[in-house]
């Protein structure tokens, strides 16, 4: 028996295969649990950041990623251990096999890593988040989703530069030293993207709008869904979904219906020419009543003004102001303040002037 594990086979004995063999096995049969352990060791040092951290999420967050990453380390660590046969050293592409196995091996873990930074970011942001839904401020939430996207593309930018480093074992000095010189042709050319960029940053911070907010661009108007590094996403009273960058949200006249302090409506009542003066001066009185009393919601710096008299007829402009009211509730209101002055019209045989025929 001793002497069978002795046998060499590819540069190696059979002992030797067995040892690799065995830890990878264990290691194939333990992972979810090992990984489990480390996700539970993690999420103590991430509890520090607050007592309403869960820590199911975090587990179920980091275990796909951990478990990959653990395995391939333990795979590449074992199988180094062994001596490369010389047999199978042939180029490919003038590559030798055994570096393109390391440097698969190495790019496969590489990928790992990112790929549990990246559920680390995303957890992260998912606590940030809970914490920003206790308070009142939308303009958190925006925060945490704009700084998750941020932070993501840093780290897919390092993960690039170590695979260039470790998978095709190129110089990352030299490389960021071209990159620079690349990278402001390039900002030449994407000079409309940056300038998103930068009005992302203007929009968090100077907060012309928030999450939730209903507003008016050009000729866009609908809720604020979402705000990312290039353009704002926002569903129009037509359940459309429209895209509008950055720039336009912070260049163009922006109308925020959300910020509005009072909501406004007006009724312009062309009456018959021939109508008498006092029966306008009651409908008015009746009209400044009813704005005063009428209704439960109450109105605000009401007021109802004989504006013109001509031979077209007699203008009468009722204008009154409501506290900021959902659009339901003010469109129901409105509908019930006409049809109050239908009514009066109808009780004081007062007529609306007719429209002029042209010949």
């Amino acid at each position: 028996m001793k002497d069978f594990f002795s046998h060499i086979i590819l540069g190696n004995s059979i002992e030797s295969y067995a040892i690799v063999s065995g830890i990878i096995l264990i290691m194939f049969v333990f992972k979810k649990y090992l990984s489990r352990y480390i996700a539970r060791i993690l999420f103590r040092f991430m509890n520090k950041a607050g007592s309403q951290v869960r820590r199911e999420p975090f587990v179920k967050l980091v275990l796909g990623p951990l478990q990959l990453f653990l395995m391939i380390a333990v795979i590449m660590l074992a199988i180094g251990q062994l001596n490369f046969p010389p047999e199978l050293n042939f180029k490919v592409y003038r590559i030798n096999l055994q570096g393109l196995a390391d440097s698969i091996g190495a790019a496969i873990l590489i990928i790992a890593l990112i790929w549990l930074l990246l559920r680390v970011i995303d957890f992260i942001a998912l606590v940030m988040e809970e914490k920003a839904n206790l308070t009142e401020d939308l303009s958190d939430n925006q925060l945490i989703v704009f700084f998750k996207d941020f932070f993501k593309v840093i780290v897919v930018i390092i993960g690039i530069l170590l695979l260039i480093r470790f998978t095709f074992q190129k110089q990352i000095g030299p490389l960021l030293t071209g990159l620079s010189i690349v990278g402001a042709a390039v900002a030449l050319a994407a000079r409309e993207s940056l300038e998103n960029l930068i009005a992302s940053f203007i929009i968090f911070f100077d907060k012309p709008f928030t999450l939730g907010d209903l507003v008016k661009v050009q000729a866009v108007t609908g809720t604020v869904e979402r705000i990312g590094l290039r353009s704002t996403r926002i569903r129009t009273d037509q359940k459309t979904f429209v895209t509008v960058p950055n720039k336009q949200m912070v260049d163009s006249l922006l109308d925020n219906f959300s910020l509005r302090t009072h909501r406004r409506g007006e009724l312009r009542l062309e009456l018959n020419s021939q109508t008498p003066s006092d029966d306008v001066k009651k409908l008015i009185d009746k009209i400044k009543e009813l704005l005063k009393n009428g209704y439960s919601i109450g109105f605000i710096n009401a007021s109802v003004y004989l504006t013109d008299v001509n031979r077209n007829g007699i203008v009468v402009l009722v204008e009154y102001f409501t506290e900021p009211i959902s659009m339901d509730v003010f469109n129901q209101v409105r509908e019930r303040f006409n049809f109050d002055v239908l009514k009066l019209l109808e009780d004081h045989e007062i007529k609306l002037a007719m429209p002029k025929v042209e010949m």
